[in-house]
């Protein structure tokens, strides 16, 4: 069924509550006998108003400067109520103002989404990838309040930008509880967490676009090879001041003499 609107847009001023002689300048929106008013954050005197014509009087700079910002609101509310048809959605005349003024949008921040990741993946994923992807929210926190300055970010401010400034963050970053810098392979895998949580956001059509169209994830291939008698010797007579780098150590010599996996041993009881 098709309904048919009846719209107008009206530029005015509300001579009514002018203060020496100035006055506020409106754009009023009818949709069906239904109307708001938007305020422009313009003053003019009222004597400098074209009332027919609902446009500044004259050709100097400022009426020209006016009315030309006048013609862009306009054409800005009218682009609104063809966009509102265009979708076939509910057109009212409130409904053309909070989207001329952005108002018809909830914009999405990366702490929620961390929040909403995390609250649907608790029950999927394995405690130990949680841990990994809990790993990865600390340092994309981080990231923000050293790049921005700020605990969190719009959604719809992640761009290509984002995510390579990100890898050079992680590149760049020294943890506090062992000297060594994070590996390139590690540093890829904080970006495919982060690349899945944005991917979730962008099938929620909280974003418009995804970020990572032109990103390219650059794995380096390793060989591993078993360890030599000498070099697991090495590994056993290696001592260290960090206690989590020693129990590490101890765990992993373990799994060398008794073949278990790391899972396996992590579930051990006394």
């Amino acid at each position: 069924m098709k309904t048919e609107h009846t719209f107008s847009i009206l530029i005015w001023i509300n001579a009514s509550r002018a203060k020496d002689n100035e006055a506020d300048i409106f754009a009023r929106v009818t949709v069906n006998q239904k109307r708001v008013n938007i305020s422009l954050k313009k003053k003019i005197n009222m004597d400098s108003w074209n009332k027919a014509k609902s446009r500044a009087k004259g050709n100097s700079q400022e009426a020209r400067k006016l009315n030309l910002y006048l013609d862009q609101v306009q054409a800005q509310l009218f682009d609104c109520y063809q966009e509102l048809k265009a979708k076939g959605t509910l057109i009212t005349s409130q409904s053309i103002k909070s989207k001329y003024l952005g108002t018809d949008i909830t914009y999405q921040s990366l702490q929620k989404l961390i929040d909403y990741h995390n609250l649907k993946a608790v029950n999927k994923l394995h405690k130990d990838t949680m841990r990994h992807y809990e790993t990865t929210q600390r340092y994309l926190i981080n990231f923000l309040k050293e790049e921005y300055n700020a605990p969190d970010i719009y959604l719809n401010n992640l761009n290509y930008s984002f995510i390579v400034n990100f890898e050079s963050f992680l590149r760049a970053y020294q943890p506090t509880d062992h000297h060594a810098k994070i590996g390139n392979n590690t540093i890829m895998k904080h970006i495919q967490r982060l690349r899945k949580m944005v991917t979730m956001a962008y099938h929620n059509e909280w974003i418009e676009k995804d970020p990572f169209v032109k990103f390219k994830s650059t794995f380096e291939k390793k060989s591993r090879e078993f360890l030599s008698g000498e070099e697991l010797q090495s590994i056993e007579n290696f001592t260290t001041k960090f206690e989590r780098l020693d129990i590490v150590k101890d765990l992993f010599v373990f799994s060398c003499y008794t073949g278990l996996a790391y899972i396996d041993i992590m579930q051990l009881k006394n």
